[in-house]
Order: structure tokens, then C-alpha cells, then sequence
């Protein structure tokens, strides 16, 4: 160490800490960046915590200030040029780390990593590719070592019990090119809980929901799976009493009431039991109503109590590991845990319990067909009945033994690492030709999100789960449909910085980027167009009505009838005021029953369940515009029916914002009352 550096040591009075979970490139070299996202990370919220904890405590001396920045590439700009100006204040000094870093985003994580270091920063580097290829391989991947080679220091394993000598390493600029703490699995019951704070939130769509990892490991052996070689096949979980105290922090401090519990397997957690009874007694005693999704192996919903219990516990949604329909394609994976003929008892149990399935299925097994994916995916639908599925492709990430295998044997593998997000193409299959593999993962998500299975799923959904699963659909037929891509790695609206483009790609002049963004945004606003007035038709479909309006209905029948004619808007006030009389919900009419009434009793003239014949009107509008039979066309109908759309549309989102306000609501309220609260 020069006496530079040692002067610069002694004189260090604050550290910041800037801890940034990278995103990745599209397919165009833009990094794929939302205006809202929708899931948090957990790596972050992770290393917060453990940064924050040591901070209280002074792990690293009482005179010296931490300071912590959290960054997500997903939903925010890095500002490169600004944290490298931090480091070069008087008695500052600011150290970067790229968290849970995944093969896919590696390439970006290595850009980002490397211009920091090109600034004089010091940068770690850690996640699931460092990890997982570190421990499966002898060496080192060239990848790796590449930034070995420029000084970025690369972290294997989990850092919880070493997170602070970490950064007493970087305090005193001693970090060493690689740290390996892969056979030190922390012991997580008595560590920091993630946590997530407002200003990060505020990023994505809805900020009352938080992410927590109870355990960590899987016991099973899946071939194509990096979390055994990472994290371990032994369950870590964390102590329930500290969950209890995060989770009512959470909730009074950020408003957080709605949690994805990101454990690999929830049902090997073997503090399960007491998490969902922890979970349902701060709703009785103390009027913290959580709700939340887990993921679970297909074997789960027999363990004794544990459906009844996490449904108790206000469990809304399961994730499923499903991944194939074909005994041979699970065999060949080693996921022998997996029982077909177990699949309809399975569903049908969860189903009992009023909550939603959402099933993972990997199109590629050595078993697949175009067609036999065709047949599984309208399965799924029909036979199964599941209300959600998240398709992948199966890809040989790196740190699992599918990546060994191909290595060895010298198969093909696409040497770019930000295809393997699972939504590429990054080996060959015999049964499908080049691009047939990916043709086909997206007509199983076209085929799968129908209108038709949508609107069944939702007509048999629990009316609690109505709105989850709705929000859903938006979510996913956004991501699919609008963005192209998978909804785990998509957000709404998309932001492209024109200088922040992959190596290699040209930085374009502000005129021809401005013209590429003017015809991105026309394409956003037109598929969200039709998504909406899709999602807007699925709701008037399927809408859960009310006493009142069905009583409102049946005197309208009962008017129509006994007039045989149209009826005028005297004789639908007459029906409403005589269903009144008999439905106390209608005497003091809310907001939403005003606008709807108001929709009916005006232009419409009649209960809306469909915009069938408004989409018939348009269409027939349409193709006389496009023959040239422009008189044909009636000024007044477009008005008219133009204002009905206006009317729907306004309906649609008052019922999803009257549904969110209702969900808040009864985050306030108690699921029983506590005789021992005065």
C-alpha cells in the first residue's frame, strides 16, 4: 500500500456503500429499464439490512459513517459519474457492489463494474453466475477472470456472517481479488431480515409490497437447477420471532401488507407451521392482515394442515414447480418428486382452500414436441383448471449440472451470456428446428392467456382472489403481449437511454433516437389500447355483482317484459327505485354504484356485461372507412359509441381503484376481534 493510500486510510471519516442490482440488455443493446417495476429485489433488500445492522453496531469503528445507497438497473438510472465524484471528496471513500448478479445479467453487471473501476472505485461482484460457475468448475471462467484481471474483487457464496469484514477490507483498500465462502452457509436464524424502505419502493407500481426470503436450500436434485449448487440442498431458515417483528415494522412504518416469500420451496421450510400460525395471529390479536404468495413443490399440498394453515395465514397465490406434463421430460430431469397423476388432486386442493395456482412449465425437456406442447398447454386449461402458468425455456444456466453436462460433452451452447434468462434460445433441440423452440414458448403463452380461459378462470375465482388474479392477467399480457417479453424481468413502461447502450451496438444521433422512441411509444399506446379494452371486456364479463345490482337486474327483466318494447330511461329509474326499496345497499349508493347506475341510466340505456356489440359497431365502422363508404358512416352513432367506450372505460378503473382502496382498508381492519385490545 502506498503512503498515499495509507494517508487517505487514516483520514477516511465516511464509506458509502452503494449496493446496485443490474438489469440486462434487450435484444437491440438497450437496457431493459421500466418506468414502474413490479417485483423488488430481495438481494438488495438483503444487503441493506446486513449494511444498516452493521452500521448501528460500529462493527467498523464509532468515528466512522456508513452511508447506504441502494440502486436497482431495473427501474433506475445508475449515475455513474456521481458516485465516482463521491469517491474523490476529502475523507470519503465509496466502494460498489453488484449484487445477486445472474448469468443474463452478468454482461451488463461486467459493463457497469468495469467503468466504476476505470473511475478508481473499488467494486465487488457476487450473485447466483460467480457462484455457481466457481463451484461447479476447477478454474476460473474467462468471464471472470477478465475482471479479476482489471481488480474487481468476486465474491462466491453468501455473505451474511462476512458481509462486515468484507467492508473493513474495502474501508482499508485491501480487498482481495477473490473471496470464497461457499462452504460457510450462514446460519440465518438470528441475521437481519430484508427489509425495503419507501424511497425504493416508490419505484414500482404498487409500494405495500415486500419481498422475504424465510429459508434458503432444496432438498431435491433438479438437473437444470443453480439454487442446490449455490445455497445448499440443506434448509437455512430464519428465526420466526424476528419475521414477526420485520413483517409488523414493515406494516407500520411502510405500509407493507402484501408479501412474495421467494424460499426456493416453502414447504421444506421447517419453521412452516409456526410462520403461518406467527402469520395468522398478528391478524386475529393485532389487526395486521398479511396476505401473501409462496412457492411450493408439487408434493406440498400433502403435508398435514398446510394448506388449510397458509390460507389461514392469508396466503392468496401459489407458485408452483410443476414444469412438465411428461413423466419421461421429469425423469429426465431428475425431478422425480413430481407425480402426473397427482396433478388434479393437487390443483383441486388448493382450489378447495380459495387459493389461486400460478404453475412453472419449461418448454424443451429431451420429450418435447411442438405438438406435445400444444397438448400440455391446453391441458393446463381444461383438465387442470390452473388460473395462471409462467413459461420458460429450458437453458443450461451456469452453475447447474445441465451447464456440466454440455460442457463435457461439448455440446452447443450460445456463448452470450445475456440470452440465459430462460426466454432464449441457447441450445439445439432435435425436435425443434432453429427458432421453432422459441416459436413455440410464445404460442404457449398466446394460447394459455386466451380471453376465453381468462374470463373461466375468473368467473370460478374465490371472489378474494378476484382482483389479484385480474391485476395479474394486466401484469402478464403486458409483459407478453406490449413489452415482448417475460413478466419476470418486465415492468410498465419502458424507458431506453439513448447513451446507455450495450458495447458494440452504435450510440444513435438525438434525431434518429428520438424518431426510434416516437415509434415505440405510438406501438406502447396502441397495444396498451387493445389490452386494456381486452382487460376492460374481461371484467365486464366476470365482474362479481352485487345483491343490489342483481335485484336492479331481475326488476328490469320483470319491466321489460311486461312492456315488450325498449325501455325509456322513466321506467329504469321506476325499476331502480323499486329495487331500492328492497336492497338497503342501494338506499346510500357508493361511488361506484353511482357511476354505474349513472352509466345505465344514461347513453347506454340498458346493464352492460360485454362490449360485444361495441366491438362489433367499430368493426363494421372500420371496414366501411377502409371500402371508401364514407357516408355510410353515422357521425352520431361514432359520438355516441365513442361516449360509451369513455363510460366503460372510466367504470373499468374506478372498479380497479375502488379494489386497491378496499385492499387498503382492510389492511386496518382485524379478522376478529381481540377482547384483550382496549
Amino acid at each position: 500500500m502506498t503512503r498515499q493510500a495509507s494517508a487517505k486510510q487514516i483520514e477516511c471519516k465516511r464509506l458509502t456503500i452503494v449496493l446496485i442490482k443490474p438489469s440486462k440488455y434487450d435484444d437491440e443493446g438497450y437496457v431493459i429499464r421500466h418506468f414502474r417495476g413490479v417485483l423488488p429485489s430481495n438481494t438488495l433488500a438483503c444487503l441493506g439490512s446486513l449494511t444498516e445492522d452493521l452500521n448501528r453496531s460500529k462493527v467498523l469503528g464509532n468515528d466512522l459513517e456508513i452511508r447506504i445507497k441502494i440502486l436497482d438497473d431495473t427501474v433506475q438510472k445508475i449515475p455513474v459519474k456521481k458516485i465516482i465524484r463521491s469517491n474523490r471528496r476529502p475523507h470519503c471513500r465509496t466502494v460498489v457492489a453488484l449484487v445477486g448478479v445472474q448469468s443474463n445479467q452478468f454482461p451488463r453487471a461486467a459493463d457497469i463494474a468495469l467503468r466504476f473501476r476505470a473511475g478508481g472505485l473499488q467494486v465487488l461482484i457476487g450473485g447466483f453466475h460467480v457462484s455457481g460457475t466457481l463451484s461447479l468448475f476447477p478454474g476460473i471462467m474467462p468471464e471472470i477472470q477478465e475482471l479479476i484481471d482489471h481488480g474487481v474483487t468476486v465474491v462466491k457464496g453468501e455473505v451474511e456472517e462476512t458481509w462486515g469484514d468484507l467492508l473493513a477490507d474495502a474501508h482499508h483498500d485491501r480487498l482481495k481479488p477473490l473471496y470464497d465462502f461457499m462452504d460457510r452457509k450462514p446460519d440465518l436464524s438470528d441475521k437481519p431480515v430484508p427489509t425495503l424502505h419507501s424511497s425504493y419502493l416508490k419505484h414500482f407500481i404498487t409500494s405495500n409490497f415486500g419481498t422475504i426470503d424465510c429459508s434458503r436450500g432444496c432438498p431435491y436434485n433438479c438437473s437444470f437447477c443453480t439454487i442446490i449448487n449455490v445455497q445448499g440442498r440443506k434448509i437455512r431458515f430464519r428465526s420466526v420471532e424476528t419475521l414477526k417483528n420485520t413483517i409488523r415494522e414493515n406494516y407500520r412504518l411502510h405500509g407493507i401488507y402484501y408479501y412474495f416469500f421467494t424460499d426456493d420451496n416453502f414447504a421444506r421450510n421447517d419453521c412452516w407451521r409456526e410462520i403461518f400460525t406467527m402469520l395468522a395471529s398478528l391478524r386475529a390479536e393485532e389487526g395486521i392482515i398479511i396476505r401473501f404468495m409462496i412457492q411450493v413443490d408439487t408434493q406440498a399440498y400433502k403435508l398435514p394442515d398446510f394448506v388449510e394453515l397458509a390460507f389461514r395465514a392469508g396466503c392468496t397465490q401459489v407458485f408452483i414447480g410443476m414444469e412438465s406434463i411428461n413423466p419421461q421430460n421429469l425423469k429426465a430431469a431428475g425431478k422425480a418428486q413430481n407425480q402426473v397423476q397427482d396433478y388434479g388432486e393437487m390443483i383441486a386442493a388448493w382450489h378447495t382452500a380459495k387459493i389461486s395456482t400460478h404453475i412453472a412449465y419449461i418448454i424443451g425437456f429431451p420429450f418435447d414436441t411442438p405438438e406435445s406442447v400444444e397438448e400440455d398447454v391446453n391441458r393446463l386449461k381444461q383438465e387442470l383448471g390452473v388460473e395462471q402458468a409462467s413459461f420458460f425455456i429450458l437453458t443450461p444456466l451456469p452453475g447447474s449440472r445441465d451447464h456440466v453436462r454440455m460442457m463435457g460433452a461439448g455440446e452447443y451452447m450460445d456463448p452470450d451470456l445475456n440470452r440465459y434468462d430462460s426466454f432464449h434460445e441457447t441450445t439445439r433441440h432435435p425436435n425443434f428446428a432453429p427458432g421453432e423452440l422459441y416459436a413455440t414458448y410464445r404460442k404457449g403463452w398466446f394460447r394459455f392467456y386466451s380471453f376465453e380461459h381468462m374470463r373461466r378462470a375468473l368467473a370460478n375465482a374465490d371472489p378474494d382472489n378476484y382482483w389479484n388474479i385480474l391485476r395479474n392477467y394486466i401484469w402478464y399480457k403486458n409483459s407478453v403481449q406490449v413489452e415482448g417479453g417475460h413478466p419476470m424481468i418486465h415492468g410498465f413502461f419502458r424507458l431506453k437511454d439513448r447513451t446507455d447502450r450495450r458495447p458494440g451496438f452504435p450510440i444513435e444521433s438525438r434525431l434518429s433516437h428520438f424518431v426510434r422512441r416516437f415509434r415505440d411509444v405510438c406501438g406502447l399506446i396502441r397495444k396498451w389500447t387493445l389490452l386494456l379494452l381486452e382487460m376492460e371486456d374481461l371484467w365486464l364479463q366476470t365482474r362479481i355483482r352485487s345483491k343490489a345490482e342483481l335485484r336492479l337486474v331481475s326488476e328490469l327483466m320483470r319491466v321489460r317484459e311486461k312492456v315488450s318494447r325498449n325501455l325509456r330511461t322513466a321506467e329504469l329509474q321506476l325499476a331502480h327505485y323499486r329495487a331500492k326499496v328492497h336492497i338497503p345497499e342501494l338506499q346510500v349508493p357508493s361511488k361506484l354504484a353511482l357511476a354505474f347506475r349513472d352509466l345505465n341510466l344514461g347513453l347506454t340505456k340498458r346493464i352492460t356485461y360485454s362490449r360485444t356489440d361495441i366491438k362489433r359497431f367499430w368493426a363494421g365502422t372500420w371496414r366501411k372507412w377502409r371500402r371508401k363508404k364514407l357516408f355510410h358512416i353515422p357521425p352520431h352513432k361514432i359520438f355516441m359509441h365513442f361516449l360509451r367506450d369513455a363510460q366503460l372505460f372510466l367504470l373499468f378503473t374506478a372498479a380497479l381503484l375502488h379494489a386497491q382502496a378496499e385492499a387498503n382498508k382492510n389492511t386496518n381492519r382485524p379478522l376478529m376481534p381481540n377482547p384483550n385490545r382496549k
